[in-house]
């Protein structure tokens, strides 16, 4: 399986994207970025490419835009999309803030 390393711009991108969205949390996982609310995912960082987890709706509409799977090709992550390269930084920020306005309805996550 292919594993795309993420670039010190990449992360702090990442950070930055995240940075305003209230509760989010960015962690390491697997080398590469994760950011959550509640425990729970909302985004993360696979080399350069950057995956939301949105509703049915909302992932329909980034589908249409140009949004794919998201991780590993082999073995892409259910459930996330891929923000499509060339959108606007204003856009990629409200295409996050739609993932954790979804994933902060779930469940909080108990801590292990």
């Amino acid at each position: 399986m292919k594993m795309p390393q993420a670039t010190e711009a990449d992360k702090e991108a990442f950070r930055d994207l995240v940075a305003d969205l209230p509760g989010a949390e960015v962690k390491p996982m697997f080398g590469q970025l994760g950011a959550f609310v509640n425990g729970n995912m909302f985004a993360g960082l696979f080399g350069s490419s950057v995956g939301l987890k949105l509703d049915a709706d909302a992932a329909e509409e980034l589908a249409a835009l140009g949004g794919g799977p998201f991780g590993p090709e082999e073995r892409p992550m259910s459930g996330y999309l891929s923000i499509p390269d060339g959108l606007a930084d204003d856009e990629r920020a409200r295409w996050a803030a739609r993932a954790l306005e979804h994933v902060v309805t779930f469940p909080p996550k108990r801590k292990k």
